[in-house]
């Protein structure tokens, strides 16, 4: 598993209740990959290279308004989303990827997997 952060807020939309308006998270997202081979060296995967791709991920919603990004504008842009979302462009690179689950506060996550 490898553990990153990005800060950005949101409205969630049609939501009946103060999360419909404008605010900000510092959501920590954590990438879980599974696999039944290791390679030559005895790692699944390089935790380096799950971080890199990671963190080109997060760099497109870090400090934004989620609302304002192209996916965004069609969907909520709530955690549940937002991990569906991560994962989806994670297994582009990383086809060992097992889930993702985002946390929008320190009691509160989501976790997205197919």
């Amino acid at each position: 598993m490898v553990e990153d952060s990005f800060d950005a807020a949101h409205a969630l939309r049609n939501y009946n209740g103060p999360c419909e308006n404008l605010h900000g998270h510092t959501w920590k997202v954590q990438v879980f990959l599974e696999g039944d081979k290791l390679n030559e060296i005895g790692l699944l995967e390089d935790f380096k290279n799950i971080k890199q791709v990671l963190a080109a991920i997060l760099k497109e919603f870090d400090h934004t308004l989620l609302n304002d990004l192209k996916y965004f504008l069609a969907e909520n842009p709530s955690s549940e989303n937002i991990s569906k979302l991560i994962f989806r462009q994670i297994k582009n690179s990383l086809a060992l990827v097992k889930k993702v689950t985002v946390w929008e506060s320190p009691r509160t996550s989501v976790t997205y997997w197919e």
